[in-house]
């Protein structure tokens, strides 16, 4: 059987245009064709103002949550996750109806219009509501997060092969570090002079211009026919066909299972962070300037890893060992934390290293190295599944960790106990690792069928 026309991405399908000064200085650090630049870099764009708008919230949640104490947060995943569980078949209705930028933009106004609502309320709301509107902002925030994130990673899924992929999603990883980075200062510098409700509109504004990105991205054609591209295409389906085919799919299992993994280990060392921050800082805005602090450090690392590391390190070790990476640091980390929680000078050091670390690799090389997962897998799950897993599945796994974490607690385990208990799923979360990064490389981008 003669396998599928291979396409090309880029705003033009003439002839191979000589390579400039942008595409020789670019070449320099990421393997990318002429054809290739225009979506590489919009991509990129598109990108750095979808997290610089998260993570000016991202700050702001994350005080809210040290305010309300590590004993609300279980019951605070459980509405985020009812709200997944709503949220995600409306998505597919929207995926089934409308053309892929379409439904992007719809989702994107929706949540636009969302954080000028919440402006309004915080203003509006007499101080006895304050704390009913901050756990409302916790569970919307988390939402908000998968869904534009996911979004944005099946459009890329969608848009690039397998081969691409593994040679630009670390570039175009580092447009969203920048930006994570980006929001994540500004929330540092901003949050005690202008005061979070104004920052609420600076990432309304900025989430806005993630759409003019999206509409004004470049359709991709056949280099042989140069017919339209599917994105031109409604993806149709039902709004549950997403669930069906991970419960049908090996594969798609495979990935619920990382991210169950990879969510427990996450959620067990955010409320370590709840507990950590809220012991060594009492007020408000020094928290809120640690938790920015933290994610600055992590995004520095990350862009560091993208820049020089990720895409070279998929090509030099696999995406087998690369997806590994990241579950073996786990591991250390806490392990590490196990055994400085019993000393109250090593504890604090020990916990900024561990999540700066963590989190920096995740975002380096685990994330691009996870999105390559999907570009395996059919269009209609591109969109359906990897939404309903990186959202409700996420979730899911932090509603386990949560309650997982309270159980222990509850047990009479403290900081080090809990620490210790995570260690032995890192070795099942790395041999996941290996088994997912061996099987798309063999799948190699032209077989989607083959996952049925």
């Amino acid at each position: 059987m003669a396998r599928p026309e291979r396409e090309v991405s880029g705003a033009k399908s003439g002839p191979e245009e000589k390579p400039g000064l942008l595409l020789r200085a670019l070449r320099t650090v990421v393997d990318v064709q002429p054809l290739e630049l225009t979506a590489m870099v919009l991509s990129g764009l598109y990108f750095f103002f979808l997290l610089c708008s998260y993570f000016i919230l991202r700050p702001i949640r994350d005080e809210m949550a040290v305010s309300a104490g590590v004993s609300k947060l279980p019951w605070l995943f459980a509405g985020t996750l009812a709200a997944m569980l709503l949220c995600n078949p409306l998505f597919s209705g929207l995926v089934a109806r409308f053309r892929a930028k379409h439904f992007i933009a719809l989702t994107y106004q929706f949540f636009v219009l969302n954080l000028v609502l919440f402006y309004v309320l915080a203003r509006v709301l007499p101080g006895g509501g304050e704390p009913w509107l901050g756990r409302s902002f916790f569970v919307w925030t988390s939402v908000y997060n998968l869904f534009v994130v996911s979004i944005f990673w099946a459009f890329m899924a969608d848009y690039f092969r397998s081969d691409q992929a593994k040679r630009l999603f670390g570039f175009i990883g580092m447009g969203g570090t920048l930006g994570s980075i980006t929001g994540s200062g500004l929330t540092a510098l901003l949050a005690a002079r202008i005061g979070t409700q104004q920052l609420l509109l600076v990432s309304a504004a900025l989430l806005e211009l993630t759409l003019c990105i999206v509409l004004a991205f470049p359709r991709r054609r056949s280099a042989a026919t140069k017919d339209k591209g599917p994105e031109d295409a409604v993806i149709g389906g039902s709004a549950w066909a997403g669930i069906q085919s991970v419960a049908k799919s090996p594969y798609l299992r495979g990935i619920c299972a990382f991210l169950l993994l990879y969510t427990l280990g996450s959620t067990f060392l955010y409320f370590e962070q709840t507990d950590v921050v809220g012991r060594y800082f009492s007020t408000r805005n020094a928290r809120t300037e640690l938790l920015a602090k933290l994610e600055f450090g992590a995004q520095v690392l990350t862009v560091v890893i993208q820049f020089f590391f990720t895409g070279r390190v998929i090509r030099w070790i696999g995406l087998a060992a690369t997806l590994a990476v990241m579950p073996a640091i786990s591991a250390i980390g806490f392990s590490a934390i196990g055994l400085s929680a019993m000393q109250t000078t090593a504890l604090l050091p020990s916990f900024v290293a561990f999540s700066i670390l963590r989190r920096g690799t995740n975002f380096g090389l685990t994330n691009p190295a996870m999105e390559v997962l999907f570009t395996v897998v059919p269009r209609e799950d591109k969109f359906k599944a990897k939404s309903f897993i990186e959202t409700f599945v996420y979730r899911a796994g932090d509603q386990i960790g949560a309650w997982s974490y309270a159980g222990l607690t509850a047990l009479g385990l403290g900081l080090s106990g809990i620490a210790w208990a995570v260690v032995p799923f890192c070795a099942l979360f790395t041999a996941l690792a290996v088994w997912l990064g061996r099987t798309e490389e063999e799948l190699g981008g032209y077989a989607p069928r083959r996952l049925r």
